[in-house]
């Protein structure tokens, strides 16, 4: 790539200590280059190729931008930590980095090592993963949210050889290590003087672009979560791209505030914008969680001029009574995923901002979105295949389907190199891994259409579709009507048996004030009858109190009815089947 506008020209010759001054630009290669900043699109980015390391991609950015914001969190009174608020600018988290460098490093730890870490959403979970990746070391964020049998599982799966943990979570972490078959110290976070002496020794070899940056677990739909392993490559190439997209989605020159309320122990907070702010001089502003009355508070206070998204905050937004900090805000464009096509357009124009639907996955989070204008608002597009996301749309059998038809999506960076920028694997599970990536493609599990002129559309999970009597019927698309109604706060469909019609719809739904249950079912059918083909319409309602939901408010489906339930035989469940029938009158 060309060299343009500010340049900060670094003689790179490898040295032998990954901790010497993070406030100089030395490096760790083995040859000499010299590596500037560039201007791609409107922002100014890092260079970086695909033999830099995270450390490497740090010391460059601290040097280039010093002075200016790195990391933030609002004021949270609320909180047990930084109640006060906190910002660090790139100069002296590049020293706080260096100092936790030398401490893990004094004690032995180093390249090859897991160090899992339990500190919810505080900043300092992106310093120490910085000064763990400088050395080598692997990062195994713990959600929160897990009970002590899913941390035992994740130590074990991991033999994290070490986990810091905060104050108020030790207590959940002593827990699972108890039930762990697996043992590692456990520390906290903030002081780290009684680091032990690791079990096993570093490895003696250099950091490099493979080396493990991180295992990051995925909820998964059935079973224990997967654990994806991410290379050092990986994680500053999904930055590095989400950084240079441009169009409506573009970074300026002079840095962005990014606003991302997010778990960290999800790719979409601590890889592909942490590795985005980090390579363009922005700043990650990191709230502890998404709470729907501190929203546009905290996104005005911390002059936030991007947001992150996920479809759930939409709705739960546009229910919130209007307030003049929804539109006093500096913010530039919103990022994210499954907005529901019915609210998109109302939310842009309430808010006076644009939401761009992307797509990305932890396995692969070099993201597609449809920042082009103009937009197709309210249609689920997530944008078109690039040079490096290569995508088919494919039938059961691995044929690529009809232009419009719907199909599993398959993704590859090119022919030649197939997994290059992907991940390198679920840990101790190969075979899942290779069954992932038959065909040399990619599997992603994602249903999608795809238009004439190359637009991408989500259409469900392939495990969502529902087959009913030879018509394929996506959940999310059932979800979605009955998510735009009042009486509905959350919503989650799944397929059931059917004795006739091989599959039903069967809804699962939360009201919005359960003193509206009475007639509610009924309310809702006609609600659906009236959007959707008459096959369509839930053959089966439940009210529920709740839905379970992962950290990210997905809701896990496969958590609803367990031990084999079957749903229908569930108390007060609505048996809607004998409504559902064709209405000559209407076509579709």
């Amino acid at each position: 790539m060309d060299d343009h506008g500010l340049h900060c020209h670094v003689n790179r010759a490898r040295q032998n200590d990954p901790c010497d001054d993070l406030n100089s630009i030395s490096g760790h290669r083995a040859y000499g280059e010299t590596h500037r900043c560039f201007i791609e699109g409107d922002a100014t980015v890092i260079a970086i190729d695909d033999r830099t390391t995270i450390g490497e991609a740090f010391q460059l950015a601290a040097a280039a931008y010093g002075p200016r914001p790195f990391l933030a969190a609002p004021v949270g009174p609320h909180r047990a930590y930084h109640q006060q608020g906190y910002e660090i600018d790139f100069a002296t988290a590049a020293r706080e980095v260096q100092q936790l460098c030398e401490a893990y490093k004094s004690r032995g730890f180093g390249h090859g090592h897991r160090i899992a870490m339990l500190l919810d959403n505080r900043p300092e979970h992106l310093l120490h993963k910085l000064a763990l990746n400088t050395l080598g070391i692997s990062c195994v964020p713990v959600n929160p949210d897990y009970r002590a049998s899913e941390i035992a599982y994740l130590l074990e799966n991991s033999e994290a050889d070490l986990a810091i943990v905060s104050n108020e979570r030790r207590e959940q972490l002593d827990a699972g290590m108890a039930i762990s078959a697996h043992k590692a110290p456990i520390v906290p976070f903030d002081d780290l003087s009684s680091l032990p002496v690791p079990a096993k020794p570093a490895r003696t070899d250099p950091v490099t672009s493979e080396t493990e940056a991180s295992v990051l677990y995925t909820s998964g739909t059935t079973g224990r979560p997967k654990g994806c392993m991410l290379s050092h490559g990986y994680e500053l190439a999904s930055g590095a791209w989400y950084a240079t997209r441009g169009h409506l989605a573009a970074f300026r020159p002079e840095g962005e505030r990014l606003y991302n309320p997010l778990p960290l122990y999800h790719v979409n907070s601590s890889i592909l914008s942490f590795h985005c702010v980090m390579l363009t001089g922005s700043c990650q502003i990191q709230p502890d969680r998404f709470n729907p009355t501190r929203w546009w508070s905290e996104v005005t206070q911390t002059r936030a001029t991007i947001i992150h998204y996920l479809g759930v905050i939409v709705p739960l937004l546009l229910n919130m009574p209007p307030s003049a900090e929804e539109r006093d805000h500096s913010v530039r464009f919103g990022i994210g995923a499954g907005a529901e096509p019915q609210l998109h357009a109302l939310f842009e124009k309430r808010f006076n901002l644009p939401l761009i639907e992307i797509w990305g996955m932890t396995e692969m989070v070099r993201v597609l979105l449809d920042h082009e204008a103009p937009r197709q608002v309210g249609t689920r597009a997530f944008g078109r295949p690039a040079a490096g996301v290569e995508v088919r749309v494919i039938d059961e059998h691995d044929n690529d389907v009809a232009r419009g038809s719907p199909g599993e999506m398959v993704i590859r960076y090119n022919a030649e190199t197939p997994r290059r920028h992907f991940f390198s694997g679920y840990l101790k599970d190969e075979k899942a891994t290779v069954d992932a990536w038959r065909g040399s493609w990619f599997h992603t599990g994602d249903t999608v259409r795809q238009d004439d002129d190359g637009m991408l559309h989500f259409v469900d999970r392939k495990k969502n579709i529902i087959r009913r009597s030879g018509e394929n019927i996506a959940a999310a698309e059932i979800e979605a009507v009955l998510q735009s109604h009042d009486l509905v706060k959350q919503v989650a469909v799944l397929a059931v048996p059917d004795e006739l019609r091989e599959e039903e719809v069967f809804a699962c739904v939360v009201l919005s004030d359960p003193q509206t249950a009475d007639g509610a079912a009924e309310t809702l059918f006609q609600h659906c009858n009236r959007e959707l083909a008459y096959f369509k319409s839930p053959g089966w309602l439940l009210f529920v109190d709740s839905l379970p939901t992962t950290g990210t408010q997905k809701i896990q489906k496969h958590h609803i009815f367990p031990n084999g339930q079957d749903p229908r035989s569930s108390a007060g469940v609505h048996d809607l089947r004998e409504r559902k029938k064709r209405d000559p009158a209407r076509k579709g």
